[in-house]
């Protein structure tokens, strides 16, 4: 399955999370509204995340990967630029 890349992602926070791979966190979506999201991550965390640019068609349930460096949210087919809200 190919990947989307959101217009919002920056050729730099490409780069970062080809050169870091193991900096992705995954985990499922908790709550999701709009352009903010709640990530239960694998590890025990939870972060809220504003995600910028382009909807992103997540819901409850969705496993998604969470790039905290290059700031980065891999959802569905698309791959967008995510902050901590």
């Amino acid at each position: 399955m190919s990947r989307t890349i959101s217009s919002t992602v920056h050729p730099i926070q490409r780069c970062m999370a080809a050169s870091n791979p193991a900096a992705w966190w995954d985990g499922l979506v908790v709550e999701a509204d709009g352009s903010v999201a709640t990530v239960a991550l694998l590890n025990g965390a939870t972060v809220n995340l504003r995600i910028v640019g382009p909807a992103v068609e997540i819901a409850a349930g969705e496993p998604v990967a969470y790039h905290p460096v290059a700031e980065l949210l891999s959802a569905s087919t698309v791959i967008t630029t995510a902050r901590v809200a």
